[in-house]
């Protein structure tokens, strides 16, 4: 752990190994951490604030400069750990790198861009200044599939505006936040201003997060259920949230639309990361004229996917970060076949061979999805697409928008009324339109409904971690 400019161990002394989820390997461990180490955490950041928050915004932006240089840098070591240690080819996680330190060089920018108004009044002898100023400690609780750069989403801007942070990284992922942890230390970052805890058991640092007074902001990136628990618990002590949670994105092709087109971008996302991402296509809404153009191109794309050991070259699926995750995807799997899903390609774990220590789901297209079984319903997190076929136009939008979730959406059509109005109808915050990557440091991330408050990336995204103060002057 690292609290208060130092490397140091739990209070308890324990600790809890790593493990490479392609073989079983063990790879590392590190302390495990309880509540003391959370609250030594948040008590450096606290004294830090005060002497940060006071920085000049342009040693702010140098700090994150550097931080962007260093990491830039070492892309090729950070990947390489990710890959060890999340099990991502080896390309996604270099790929992974360049994202995150995006981040940095963006909020290097912004960070002097934060501004004040000033403002007249109805009275002749007052003015009015408007102040935007760091909101304090941040507590900041990040996952393991993207495992760099949701540190550097979250920790860009809030050292950007001149707040302190405690972060609890990904019990699977710890190793990767040490090593952006290094980068910050290395850029220059003061003692006390960033710390981070880790720890098996999460609960006992989220309790203190969401109850100390002196947190007085949480960002969280992870499942629904444990979003709803911190957000609720946060309200209770008035604390500032920014959660992004779950999603269930639809992906509908249109009958404009080019299905071959439609359907190598579909298989180019949806098993991206093992189909591990927040923002992954959960139901490929094909128009019945589309149908068999999209299915075969799908069929050939995904017998293509290889699964495998994320070091080995021409690798596209790794695996799933732990035992429970390939159990969940199985259950869905085995429920959509058993209600008359078929499955067009794979369907099954992946056991033999190099894939024994390993957790592995072969990539998995189904057909014939519909309303009733969990896959239509539920996140699945794995490599696993499900095509629905759909007959009315009119209709697909409230398909598509009947979900609790409200991350992201993707639509293919080659009509730009069509793909206007039905961005404009989709309520999700994040829409692809003939595009499979909307995402960009410069660009609000977030969702709505159960997928979340607030926003990350953009000038949104630094606006989450700043409260503003009026001061009023008699003249």
């Amino acid at each position: 752990m690292f609290i208060n400019g130092e490397w140091s161990e739990a209070a308890s002394g324990r600790v809890f190994d790593v493990t490479n989820p392609a073989t079983g390997e063990r790879i590392g461990e590190v302390p495990d951490g309880d509540a003391p180490d959370a609250i030594r955490a948040v008590g450096a950041a606290d004294t830090a604030f005060a002497a940060w928050s006071s920085t000049t915004a342009r040693e702010r932006s140098n700090v994150l400069l550097e931080a962007w240089r260093l990491m830039v840098d070492r892309a090729d070591a950070i990947a390489e750990l990710m890959t060890r240690e999340q099990g991502k080819p080896l390309k996604a996680a270099k790929n992974e790198v360049v994202y995150a330190a995006d981040f940095l060089r963006f909020y290097s920018e912004e960070a002097t861009r934060v501004v004040g108004e000033w403002l007249p009044s109805q009275r002749a002898d007052q003015r009015f200044l408007v102040m935007r100023q760091p909101v304090g400690v941040v507590a900041m609780v990040t996952p393991w599939n993207y495992p760099v750069s949701m540190l550097t989403r979250k920790m860009g801007p809030a050292l950007a505006a001149g707040c302190t942070l405690v972060l609890k990284p990904a019990e699977d992922t710890p190793l990767c936040a040490k090593a952006v942890f290094d980068v910050f230390i290395d850029a220059g970052v003061p003692a006390g201003v960033i710390n981070l805890v880790t720890a098996k058991d999460p609960r006992p640092i989220g309790e203190v997060f969401t109850d100390d007074p002196r947190v007085r902001k949480i960002a969280f990136t992870g499942s629904t259920p444990v979003g709803r628990l911190l957000a609720g618990r946060a309200a209770g002590n008035l604390k500032r949230v920014s959660v992004e949670l779950g999603g269930h994105a639809p992906f509908i092709v249109f009958p404009d639309a080019d299905p071959v087109r439609a359907a190598k971008g579909a298989a180019a996302l949806k098993f991206l990361n093992s189909g591990q991402a927040c923002i992954s296509p959960n139901r490929l809404y094909v128009s019945e004229r589309q149908l068999d153009a999209f299915t075969e191109t799908m069929v050939e794309r995904v017998s293509k996917v290889r699964a495998g050991n994320g070091f080995d070259d021409g690798v596209g699926v790794g695996p799933l970060v732990n035992a429970a995750a390939v159990s969940k995807v199985e259950a869905q799997v085995e429920d959509a076949i058993a209600k008359g899903a078929t499955a067009l390609v794979g369907g099954h774990r992946l056991t033999e061979g190099s894939f024994a220590r390993g957790h592995f789901f072969a990539p998995t297209l189904l057909s014939q999805v519909r309303d009733g079984m969990s896959i239509y319903r539920e996140e699945t997190f794995g490599p696993v697409a499900p095509i629905i076929s759909y007959g009315d136009v009119d209709e697909v939008v409230a398909l598509a928008n009947d979900t609790e979730y409200g991350l992201a959406a993707y639509v293919y059509s080659n009509d730009i009324s069509t793909a206007i109005r039905t961005a404009e109808g989709l309520r999700f915050g994040i829409i692809g339109v003939n595009d499979v990557n909307p995402t960009s440091a410069s660009v609000p991330f977030g969702g709505m409904k159960d997928s979340g408050l607030g926003r990350e990336g953009s000038h949104d995204g630094i606006a989450e971690y700043l409260e503003t103060k009026a001061v009023g002057f008699s003249v």
